[in-house]
């Protein structure tokens, strides 16, 4: 029995397994990435990232209520009492609260107590007096604790120096491991996905804080995971399919990875959905960028680096192992 099995002139199936002709949208696929990209990078021009108190400075006070209180109502409180753009969140228990106020929140309330008051009210405290205002319990002051800009703006520069540091070593491990085309193909995946994440959460006007930067992150690894083990057969296939085209190669190999790629992303994204719905708001935003980025990282996996591939011209030529100089005069009788 026949390990390949072909029909119109393209195989359709190899070892006993379907071959999918992924290959045939790569000009459609293409097409996508660029707009999705590019879009991405306007958005980010135009209105740019929503950076969190991580990133911007400012106030992070923590309370603890007797009676569990309303978020939102929480929030109408601060807002009504001239704390614009506070964040409210909860914080290990429903009794407890995270508070984020932005710098010139911080600020402002401080400015207006210092003239109309002989001394300053800390804005810790200014907040639980608002608080216990509305509440039906006792409202406690658990902490305080102050971000200046400087550090907000170093935090902002080593992340996306340590995403520039990450992009560069897989990279170089990926050209060191396969093949330089491989590495391109590799890194134009983690970039494509990087783009996006990041054009999404501006594009929603969400917080960017520090674990939606862990998130990203974490995405580049799930990406290249997906990445390396598609390439890994790739090269397998090239050495091993005889008398194939370079796109029915790449198409026997992701057809042959794609239930394992399948598994991966549901089971990943079941947790995060779940993460998501009941892991409170906190990691709200870590969620959602992690969701975003499986879902696309397993798409460029699939055709934005074999695109890559397929453009550089990948061939059999690249993938042979260099015959040492001499050993075809050590052959011959």
């Amino acid at each position: 029995m026949s390990e390949t099995k072909v029909e119109s002139g393209k195989i359709t199936e190899y070892m006993g397994k379907r071959v999918y002709d992924f290959m045939r949208w790569r000009k459609f696929a293409t097409v996508l990435s660029v707009v999705l990209v590019l879009a991405s990078i306007g958005i980010l021009a135009a209105k740019g990232l929503k950076f969190g108190l991580d990133f911007t400075g400012g106030t992070q006070v923590e309370v603890g209520y007797e009676v569990t209180p309303f978020i939102n109502d929480v929030r109408t409180q601060l807002e009504d009492a001239g704390f614009e753009g506070a964040t409210v969140v909860n914080y290990g228990s429903d009794n407890e609260l995270m508070i984020k106020l932005p710098p010139e929140v911080a600020e402002e309330e401080t400015r207006i107590s210092a003239t109309d008051q002989e001394t300053t009210t800390p804005i810790g405290d200014k907040v639980v007096e608002v608080l216990r205002a509305g509440s039906e319990g006792t409202v406690t002051l658990r902490r305080v604790e102050l971000v200046g800009p400087q550090v907000g703006a170093e935090l902002r520069d080593d992340g996306g120096l340590g995403m520039l540091v990450a992009l560069a070593l897989v990279m170089m491990y990926v050209a060191l491991r396969f093949q330089y085309k491989f590495s391109v193909g590799a890194v134009a995946a983690l970039g494509h996905d990087v783009i996006i994440v990041l054009g999404f959460f501006a594009l929603m006007g969400l917080d960017f804080d520090l674990t939606v930067l862990a998130a990203v992150l974490a995405v580049i690894g799930y990406s290249l995971n997906d990445t390396i083990v598609v390439s890994d057969r790739i090269r397998e296939n090239f050495r091993k399919v005889r008398k194939a085209e370079s796109e029915e190669i790449i198409n026997i190999s992701i057809s042959q990875t794609l239930g394992r790629t399948f598994m991966t992303s549901f089971t990943t994204l079941l947790v995060l959905w779940a993460l998501q719905f009941f892991g409170g708001e906190l990691i709200h935003n870590f969620s959602l960028a992690l969701i975003v980025g499986v879902v696309v990282g397993t798409y460029s996996s699939v055709y934005v680096a074999a695109n890559v591939l397929m453009a550089l011209k990948i061939s059999k030529e690249d993938l042979m192992p260099p015959v040492k100089e001499g050993a075809e005069l050590e052959e011959m009788p």
